[in-house]
Order: structure tokens, then C-alpha cells, then sequence
């Protein structure tokens, strides 16, 4: 039920109701604490489609020591390393809270947790909760606390549509219900908003994932980080149906392979093979695409019969586009599905805006650098969760209703950006593509138009990828195919990326008059 929307009484306001969201509330108990979902709980959320797990050093031969080495090792040198250690080191009890919680991991027959093997990882550390539905799984029991802890206030159907900034510092936020706008006088407010998928014509997010948390923070002044580090998974289900379904990185950890249409394994030969880093075996794919083969993952000798136990989401799509995986091979392709970049934060998730917060896929804390490990992405969510929520609790609620513009606009639609954006910031990059994409981009961003915000985020994605003239984990450009040793993690604001957005077009101007 919706309470007062209109006395809130300066509680601290979370935008968005995913694992992130609900972690930091939790955590936030039995301190007061609103929490925005713009759709019904558990819809539209890339939280329930996650089909990796967590990882965490949880094995006999496991240690900190080897997950942290894993992490940098993916990140390519870009991650902070004192944030990656801090993360690792919490994960373990982290994994403990989740099932005093009700998570229901899978166990083996002994009552140990299954432990199950990822991409880059040097040992099988990775925790999932009903095979291949394990962020389903995960939020359904977060959901169920939150939903009996008193202090938590669930808002759904509620859209943050902008914050309200005085003085630097957050004052409130601006919400859209039911077509009318309302304010919500606060000066705590906590991004977990997701990422940024539903950009491009190829993902596994929700199509409305399209970075709206980054618009509202760049729009607030925050500073935002590592932008062009985007990851492409390497197999999702190639059929037409978007979001696509995802093909867990699990399979090939069980041993499934990738083959041509000849039935011809051309990873066999690179370091790491199947179990390479995800933007090597991204490349691998799309350079197949380009030389017009298709790709299929087949796991008929290391699974075959028992694919559909161990897999039984990734079965049940495969079978609804008329696969059936124990049989045949599944037809596979790269899609947008994870974010590195996001709000730059310090290790309590602060922003560089006073009052604002970020926690999960929205934030940039430096654990995943170029290149996200396998399943650090819920680890992160829920480890530095505890950190964020410690962080809002023990900062001043002091707070004054503020002069809040009244204001609408259209629902954010990513649709008319999405060829542009897979155009330009698909797995290969170059120059060219990114200027060109600045040139579309920048009037859409300051228009009144619905894809006003999917074209900011896509801007400010654009100009971080222009600026970043090396080839590094997710990023590769082809005109700069070479790692630049000196390169260090970017930051941004929108300020300087409409001056960088605005120069570019006027050079592109002067040339064509030329």
C-alpha cells in the first residue's frame, strides 16, 4: 500500500527495489527508509534474471587471497585494490546473512554449499540457489523479509524523475505517480537502479534498463566513472525475443563448448578456451559473426540427459524456441549485459554530491576495473550493501521542505538510440563510429523528447569511450587496438562531457563548410 507520499518526514529515499535495494534497506533496519520500484516488485528487474550466482572463497582450496588475485586479474588493471580486497574479504559472511535469510542456495548431498565453476575463476567458488534461477530466487527471499520488516516502506509504480539539488547537496526527489508529479523532501538518497542494457539492441537486461540512475546522477552534478567499460556476454540465446535469454557462463563451466555451424571449436587454441575472460570470448564470437559463421554452445557430451536438472530455466527457453539442449546445440551470440562504469564512489558508496548514494550496478567502486569477474556482481551488491546502509543511518537526517519545481515529461523510451548506441559501443569501437554517435546523440539529449535520457546516458558513455584511446578488458578499439600502460580509471561529469560533446560537433561543422 502506498502511504502519504506527501510526509516522509526526511527518510532516507532508495531508488529501486532490485537486490541492491532491498539489501540496503534491510541492513538500513528498523531505521525508517522508503523504497522506490517504478514497476510491481519483482518485475522488469535484471535481479530476477540473473542465472549466475555469487561468488565467493567459500572451498577447502579456496581462499581470499586466490579470489582477489581473480578479480584483479579480470579487471586488467584498472580495479581499485584495497575496494576488491574489502569486497572478497566480506563475501564469505556476506553469503552467511543471505541464508539466515531464507536464500536457498544449493547444496550438495552432504549439506555443503555447491560450489560451481565461472569464467577466469582459478577454483569453483560460485554459490546458486535453484541451478540456473538463482537472482530469482535470491530476490523472492529478500522480498519476503522486507516485506515484513516494519521500517522498510515499499513505493511501487513510482519513477524517481529527477533529484533536487541546493547548495550541493540533495534536498529531494521528484517522483512521477500515476502521470502526476510529487516531491519527496529528503537529503539521503541511495541509487541501486541497475545498469544500462536496454541501450542496445542486444541485451539480457530489461529493455527499460537504460542507465536511468546515471541520468539522474549526472543531472545532480555527481561525478561518474569507468563509463566505457561495458560487458557483452558472451552467450546469450540467439533468437529473436528481447531481453535474451542468458546462457550461463555455468554451461561452459560444466564443459560445455563453442562451435561454428561445422561443428568446428575455435577456442580450443586460446588461453583459458570457453573459460577465457568474457571480453576475450565475446571477441572470439563476433569475430565469427563478421566472418559469417553462427556459434553454438553445445554441452551434449558433458550434460546431454542431465542439462535440463541442472539447467532448468536455460532449458525451458531453449525449448520454447525449439532446442532442446540435451539434443542439439544451442545457437548462441554476445549481448549487452553488464555495466562496470557507473556513479563514482568512495568505499561507503558516497557520491561526490552531498546526500547521494549509490549501491550495486549503478555504482563504480572500483571492483570490476575493465572487466567484471563472473558473478562479482551480486557479491558486490550484497557486500557493499551493509556499507552503504551503515554509511545513510549515520549521517544527519536534518531536512526542510524545499521549493521543488513541478514538471513532467514523457516516459523514458531508450527505443530510438538503441541502433546508434549498438553501432557505435558494440565489442569493437572505433573513432569514427563514436563521433558520429555524438553528433546523433547531443540534440536528443537536451530535447523534451522521451529518449531525451537514454541519449544523455548513451552521450556520456560515447565521449568516456572517445577519451579512453587504448584497448583495455570490455573496451577495444579498433584504431587503437594497443594497451596504454599509463592509462588510468576515467572520470566524468556532464559538464565536461557536453563541453567535449558540443566541441566535437562544432569541428565536425567546421569541416563540412571547409
Amino acid at each position: 500500500m502506498t502511504p502519504d507520499i506527501h510526509d516522509i518526514r526526511g527518510a532516507p529515499v532508495i531508488i529501486g527495489a532490485g537486490i541492491a535495494g532491498l539489501m540496503t534497506a534491510l541492513h538500513m533496519a528498523p531505521q525508517p527508509v522508503i523504497l522506490l520500484s517504478r514497476t510491481p516488485l519483482g518485475t522488469d528487474s535484471s535481479s530476477t534474471l540473473a542465472q549466475g550466482g555469487l561468488a565467493a572463497s567459500l572451498g577447502e582450496d579456496d581462499s581470499t587471497a586466490l579470489h582477489l588475485a581473480d578479480t584483479l586479474a579480470a579487471g586488467d588493471g584498472l580495479c581499485n585494490e584495497a575496494i576488491a580486497r574489502r569486497v572478497v574479504e566480506a563475501l564469505p559472511s556476506a553469503v552467511d546473512h543471505l541464508v539466515r535469510l531464507g536464500a536457498p542456495f544449493d547444496r550438495d548431498l552432504d549439506g555443503k554449499l555447491r560450489l560451481g565453476l565461472e569464467a577466469a575463476h582459478s577454483r569453483r567458488r560460485i554459490v546458486h540457489a535453484c541451478g540456473d534461477t538463482t537472482g530469482r530466487e535470491l530476490f523472492g527471499a529478500l522480498l519476503a523479509v522486507a516485506r515484513r520488516t516494519h521500517s522498510i516502506t515499499l513505493m511501487e509504480g513510482m519513477t524517481a524523475h529527477r533529484l533536487v539539488v541546493a547548495e550541493g547537496s540533495i534536498v529531494g526527489v521528484l517522483v512521477v505517480l500515476h502521470n502526476s508529479v510529487f516531491a519527496l523532501p529528503t537529503r539521503r538518497v541511495v541509487l541501486a537502479t541497475g545498469g544500462i542494457g536496454g541501450l542496445f539492441c542486444d541485451t539480457t537486461n530489461p529493455l527499460a534498463s537504460f542507465g536511468h540512475g546515471l541520468a539522474l546522477a549526472a543531472c545532480a552534478g555527481a561525478e561518474l566513472a569507468d563509463l566505457e567499460f561495458v560487458q557483452f556476454h558472451p552467450t546469450a540465446l540467439d533468437r529473436p525475443h528481447r531481453p535474451m535469454p542468458l546462457v550461463s557462463e555455468a554451461v561452459r563451466g560444466e564443459g560445455a563448448v563453442l562451435v561454428d555451424e561445422h561443428g568446428q571449436r575455435f577456442l580450443a587454441d586460446t588461453p583459458g578456451a570457453e573459460l577465457a575472460s568474457r571480453d576475450v570470448v565475446a571477441r572470439a564470437i563476433s569475430d565469427q559473426f563478421a566472418a559469417g559463421h553462427r556459434v553454438y554452445l553445445d554441452a551434449r557430451q558433458c550434460l546431454g540427459p542431465r542439462f535440463a536438472k541442472r539447467f532448468p530455466a536455460i532449458d525451458a527457453a531453449c525449448k520454447q524456441a525449439g532446442i532442446d539442449p540435451a539434443a542439439e546445440p544451442i545457437p548462441v551470440r554476445p549481448a549487452a549485459h553488464y555495466h562496470m562504469g557507473g556513479v563514482a564512489v568512495d568505499a561507503e558508496g558516497r557520491s561526490s554530491v552531498s546526500g547521494l548514494w549509490a549501491c550495486g550496478e549503478v555504482a563504480c567502486t572500483g571492483l570490476h576495473g575493465a572487466n567484471r569477474l563472473a558473478s562479482n556482481s551480486l557479491a558486490e551488491a550484497v557486500a557493499t550493501a551493509a556499507w552503504v546502509a551503515q554509511s545513510v543511518t549515520g549521517t544527519c537526517a536534518g531536512w526542510q521542505w524545499p521549493r521543488l519545481p513541478a514538471m513532467m515529461s514523457a516516459r523514458a523510451d531508450p527505443s530510438p538510440v538503441r541502433q546508434v548506441v549498438s553501432n557505435a559501443l558494440g565489442i569493437v569501437r572505433n573513432g569514427k563510429g563514436l563521433r558520429d554517435a555524438v553528433a546523433t546523440l547531443l540534440p536528443i539529449a537536451v530535447s523534451e523528447r522521451a529518449a531525451a535520457d537514454p541519449a544523455l546516458v548513451a552521450l556520456l558513455i560515447a565521449i568516456a569511450a572517445l577519451r579512453r584511446e587504448e584497448s583495455r578488458g570490455s573496451h577495444y578499439r579498433s584504431d587503437f587496438p594497443g594497451r596504454d600502460a599509463a592509462a588510468l580509471p576515467s572520470r566524468l561529469t556532464l559538464c565536461t562531457a557536453f563541453e567535449k560533446a558540443v566541441a566535437l560537433n562544432w569541428q565536425r561543422s567546421e569541416r563540412s563548410s571547409w
